[in-house]
């Protein structure tokens, strides 16, 4: 249906560095990374026509097909690669997250009900509970004859779960805990399987014995019969139509003095006597409930790789349909093809650059989420750095979805607007991802106190003296730059578009244009903070913790700034990182540009920032506008085969624009018209009329 310069996976042996071009089979194996075998089952299993979202359903018949797509998914062997092999799983942590990740193109209601069934219900069993436990409960999650919710969220407490309302009391006298809602804040809201199909519940409560509150702990409580008859004590309300994700029967659930023998306390790190006498592992609370909380960070790993693949499809979709979409006369007299437009280009291509970086900084977080969880490098140190990881990556592919998502859409039009076509849809049920799991602005605070908990460490030991050096040498550094080689910079860029950008495409300059974005905002965050409590009077800890939380809330937003910027320099390493790895000189040259369209682009984004901190010239920043719309130019020709190394097949992506119908449409408009100018059945414009006779008047 489409035109190509070359054949699509020809061996690339005859390339040149004037037209180099990219093998796609080697680009599509770099994007399938180390999971390429379990994408590709679920890819296949993802294309049963069984699994499909269908447009208009009422959200009761949709909620019921999601349910049995479930039991398609534990027919097919699609859910238990991550469980211990004795319990009839895989040991395949990565696999299974990878694998997860690709039912998305299948209908994303069936993806996240698997993920509250599997990911989230039976993961916090297999990872806060014991072998009992296992033994016990694991089977039947497994099998879906006990489906199940996951209660963590409170209509009060979204993120900030260490301060839930719901208590779990334990009775020393009849050896059981008491479940409590006490008050309509503590209800568990937004739960999959609460308001129809869960039978159990994992409650996250306050643990409180002997009158001491030991923090947040999963309990298993039973909330319905197998013939869906809520239990006594536990209540459900139905959330209704959503945004979204609409065949996922999310719900509230409170509890009202309900009873749980003690044995149902997942005590992987926990645990309560018959005597009512608490023990742990960890010894610091705060520790403690980290490291259960951390237990269960496959959600951000999931979500990251979900909204990439979304991201691939509405790429592929609005890139296909705008390389054959024709629209306003051009030169040649034909219309012109929208990706020929500069504009049009401008909205899709930065947009596919940024889709590589962050599908190859996907496979990194995942590749550290298994080297955590398979046990082959699980330390605290690269827990808290999944933890961080997860945290920014996912705020920022989530956020980026959406955006795409939506610039897909009007890319294509009218078109982009009709279910069948797949990106309103998928713009619905994405939205809700950017909250999952944690919302983004919090997520990225949570890297931002990491960023500086790691800065604070290089003058550990109470060395002030050199944090103020730094700080002074940062300062003057920045004087520096805005003077003396700021004027150099202007001088040698002048009118020198080329000499402009030169210093800059090398790797090593834009990484360090990237790392002294965070570098320079951290310390600089670092110092305020500092600063804000050197008015306190030593020995007063109350106005110091005061005046801490005000700087705190005062550089928040810069802090949160400092996360995103910190996460973007990730993902440009990743992708560099894999350019590394790919011998293919034709692959790897395109993907070259295209990882400097997305280095160069972070730049122009930023630029503001970098021409206040003297770190570029005005020059130089026309410059990068400049060279990126060069970049562009030169990836347009690559952009279908860019594309097509995602892999995503017809019954994957389900849209018909995708198809080559468009294309079909125009040589049949193109046929028809220069069939009636060959007859001489062609009417003439009436411009042309007037052009005819005026040319007659003059002569």
């Amino acid at each position: 249906m489409r035109s190509r310069a070359h054949a699509k996976g020809a061996p690339m042996s005859d390339t040149t560095p004037k037209d180099p071009r990219i093998n796609t089979s080697v680009v599509s194996d770099a994007l399938l990374g180390k999971w390429k075998k379990e994408r590709l089952e679920s890819r296949a299993l993802a294309a049963d026509p069984r699994l499909h979202t269908i447009n208009g359903q009422s959200m009761d018949e949709h909620r019921a097909r999601v349910l049995e797509q479930l039991g398609i998914l534990v027919e097919h062997g699609a859910i238990q690669r991550a469980y211990p092999s004795d319990l009839g799983g895989g040991d395949n942590h990565g696999g299974n997250i990878a694998a997860f990740q690709e039912l998305v193109l299948a209908d994303p209601s069936l993806q996240i009900k698997s993920g509250v069934q599997w990911g989230l219900f039976g993961a916090a069993i297999l990872h806060l509970g014991t072998r009992t436990h296992h033994e016990k409960w694991l089977p039947d999650v497994m099998s879906l004859k006990l489906p199940g919710a996951f209660a963590m969220t409170e209509i009060g407490h979204g993120s900030d779960v260490a301060s839930v309302g719901t208590t779990a009391t334990y009775d020393p006298e009849t050896e059981e805990f008491e479940i409590h809602t006490p008050f309509t804040g503590a209800w568990k809201e937004y739960l999959g399987n609460a308001a129809l199909h869960g039978q159990a519940a994992v409650v996250f409560a306050q643990l409180i014995t002997r009158g001491v509150n030991h923090g947040v702990h999963a309990f298993f409580v039973p909330i319905r019969t197998p013939e869906g008859e809520m239990l006594p004590g536990v209540g459900s309300e139905d959330d209704g139509v959503k945004g979204g994700l609409n065949g996922i029967d999310n719900g509230r659930l409170h509890f009202t003095h309900v009873r749980i023998p003690r044995e149902n306390l997942l005590n992987r790190y926990g645990d309560v006597a018959a005597d009512g006498t608490y023990s742990s592992s960890i010894e610091s609370p705060g520790r403690r409930f980290f490291t259960m909380i951390g237990t269960l960070v496959q959600g951000r790993v999931s979500l990251d790789g979900s909204a990439v693949k979304a991201m691939m499809a509405a790429l592929t979709i609005a890139i296909r349909y705008g390389s054959e979409r024709r629209q306003f006369p051009g030169a040649s007299g034909r219309e012109t093809v929208l990706m020929d437009y500069g504009q049009h280009q401008r909205r899709l291509i930065p947009r596919l650059a940024q889709t590589y970086a962050m599908a190859f900084a996907s496979e990194r977080l995942l590749t550290v989420f298994d080297e955590v969880f398979s046990g082959a490098k699980d330390t605290d140190e690269n827990r808290e750095d999944l933890e961080t990881l997860a945290a920014g990556l996912k705020s920022l592919s989530t956020w980026a979805a959406l955006d795409t998502l939506q610039e897909a859409r009007e890319a294509t039009g009218g078109a982009g607007f009709i279910a069948k076509n797949r990106l309103t849809g998928l713009r619905a049920d994405l939205d809700i991802y950017v909250t999952f799991e944690g919302d983004n602005t919090v997520l990225l605070q949570l890297v931002g106190k990491r960023l500086l908990t790691d800065y604070a460490k290089q003058f550990a030991g109470g060395d002030k003296a050199a944090m103020a050096k730094a700080a002074a040498s940062q300062l003057g550094d920045r004087v520096s730059r805005f003077g003396l080689r700021q004027m150099g910079q202007s001088i040698a860029d002048l009118g020198q578009v080329a000499r402009s950008v030169e210093s800059l495409r090398a790797p090593e300059s834009q990484r360090a244009l990237l790392t002294d974005r965070v570098e320079t905002m951290v310390s600089e965050i670092a110092m305020a903070l500092r600063e804000a409590t050197k008015h306190v009077p030593k020995g007063d800890a109350h106005g110091k913790a005061i005046a801490n939380e005000e700087a705190f809330n005062a550089q928040q937003h810069k802090l949160i700034q400092a996360a995103r910027a910190h996460a973007e320099l990730l993902q440009w390493e990743a992708f560099t990182e894999e350019l590394e790895r790919i011998s293919d000189p034709g692959s790897k040259q395109v993907l070259t540009w295209l990882r400097d369209l997305f280095g160069f682009g972070l730049i122009e984004e930023h630029a503001a920032w970098y021409l206040v901190q003297g770190r570029i010239s005005g020059q130089r920043a026309e410059a990068v506008t400049a060279y990126i719309d060069r970049l562009i130019a030169r990836l347009r020709p690559h952009a279908l085969d860019l594309v097509d190394a995602f892999g995503l097949a017809p019954e994957l992506l389900r849209a018909e624009i995708a198809t080559g119908i468009e294309a079909e449409r125009q040589e049949e408009a193109h046929a028809y018209v220069e069939a009636q100018r060959a007859a001489g059945t062609w009417p003439i414009h009436e411009k042309e009329l007037r052009k005819r006779a005026k040319q007659e008047g003059r002569a």
